[in-house]
């Protein structure tokens, strides 16, 4: 096995994945950096593995994957010791899928409009516009969090992936605790897992001095 994962530290897709590979404890993968301020994305090379020049990008060998969903289903169907993190029983998959489907959509589309101005345009200041969508995500997830974890009883992709999304707005947005209990309460807890502590955390403190450093704050 050759596993070679294209990633960007600050980016949450990418964190999703690094939070997958803990969680499976997934050894020896090569983590290769992509500057994306260098385009190097943008290279001959990296179009000719991903035309859609996105990062993450999963080389397993010969085969290659990219968008962060279908990574981390690709590597608990194929290295995880059992299906609990992305369950084939078809409620419980359909529920997960719901809510990444979610966070491709709602949560991630919040955040990347509201970063991306910042980070490639020079922007000093967030927009109000993007600031409430951020706020309708979290006013989404609190309706969405009726059991112990996102999509049921046990932790799931569906917990990964919109944990990387979810902390990284509440970096611009803090979430109130009072207007957003549940949604507190599930964030406390994936902060607690060890996977979380491995392959979020740390990247998100590059993420936060990131954002201060382009609102000029550091």
């Amino acid at each position: 096995m050759v596993l070679t994962l294209y990633k960007k530290d600050t980016s949450p897709p990418s964190r999703s994945v690094f939070m997958t590979i803990h969680a499976l404890n997934i050894p020896d993968v090569k983590f290769v950096d992509v500057f994306l301020p260098a385009n190097e994305h943008l290279t001959e090379e990296y179009i000719k593995m991903n035309p859609q020049h996105t990062v993450p990008l999963l080389k397993d060998d010969d085969f290659l994957i990219w968008d962060s969903h279908a990574i981390c289903g690709y590597l608990v169907s194929k290295y995880g010791k059992n299906d609990s993190l992305y369950p084939t029983e078809p409620r419980k998959r359909a529920v997960i899928d719901q809510r990444l489907h979610f966070d491709s959509s709602i949560l991630f589309v919040a955040l990347r409009s509201t970063v991306e101005p910042l980070l490639y345009a020079g922007d000093k200041t967030f927009k109000p516009e993007n600031l409430a969508k951020i706020k309708a995500g979290y006013d989404f997830m609190e309706k969405f969090l009726t059991a112990p974890w996102l999509a049921g009883d046990e932790v799931t992709l569906a917990d990964i992936c919109c944990v990387s999304t979810i902390s990284s707005m509440n970096e611009i947005v803090p979430i109130d605790a009072e207007t957003y209990p549940r949604l507190t309460a599930w964030l406390k807890k994936c902060s607690e897992q060890d996977f979380f502590k491995r392959g979020n955390a740390p990247n998100i403190l590059l993420f936060r001095e990131m954002i201060k450093k382009k609102l000029g704050q550091s």
